[in-house]
């Protein structure tokens, strides 16, 4: 893709959100709309942008932030009367023959959660990468 130093390919870097949209549009025609906030209080802002991208294509958004370096998927929004919250799911998860993966073993493991909005660090800038996922592609089911 040419956007990092040759040493690059093969190594243990990480990629953020931007390369994640970069290689969804390179690889599969799917672009990625990045959307940014300066930091984790900044997401109240964002939520309903997510809540719609979920209710219109159901795609999960990879998240990552500086301070906050553990990338995220998120799978959903959920919203009380005085609480909002994403779906994270842990990207690092690795079945092994010798793990259970039923929802309420990921749950009880750690791997996937709600985070109240006010978990997120005030601290570090996060980019959120929706896929932009093709209408006519929703429709192939």
């Amino acid at each position: 893709m040419e956007d990092k130093p040759g040493g690059f390919s093969g190594s243990r870097e990480w990629i953020g959100s931007v390369e994640v949209a970069l290689v969804l549009d390179q690889l599969l025609d799917v672009p990625g709309k990045i959307v940014h906030t300066r930091s984790g209080r900044e997401l109240e802002e964002v939520f309903e942008k997510l809540k719609t991208h979920f209710d219109q294509t159901g795609c999960p958004v990879m998240m990552g932030g500086d301070l906050d370096a553990s990338s995220k998927g998120v799978f959903g929004t959920c919203q009380t009367s005085s609480e909002k919250y994403f779906l994270i799911v842990d990207p690092h998860f690795v079945k092994t023959d010798a793990c259970e993966t039923d929802s309420a073993d990921l749950v009880e493991a750690g791997w996937a959660k709600w985070v109240n909005l006010d978990g997120f660090s005030g601290s570090s800038f996060y980019n959120l990468c929706l896929p932009q996922i093709k209408s006519d592609a929703l429709n192939q089911e």
